[in-house]
């Protein structure tokens, strides 16, 4: 999918996420999900920015069940 069409479906998803994790962003859950995804290098911003909406919005349609 394209990435301005994954920007609202990412909008709504982040907040609830975080919400949801009761913003414990550094938790374990999400630390493993960083060190699974990046290994031991973090991707240059732009990169990075781009597959956070992208998990976001995957996150968005699995919840959904589109």
């Amino acid at each position: 999918m394209g990435l301005w069409r994954d920007l609202p479906l990412a909008l709504y998803e982040l907040p609830r996420m975080a919400i949801l994790a009761r913003f414990r962003i550094r938790g374990p859950y999400y630390t493993w999900r960083w060190h699974t995804a990046f290994g031991r290098g973090t991707p240059p911003r732009g990169e990075l920015v781009r597959g956070l909406i992208e998990y976001a919005a995957w996150a968005h349609r699995i919840r959904k069940g589109r």
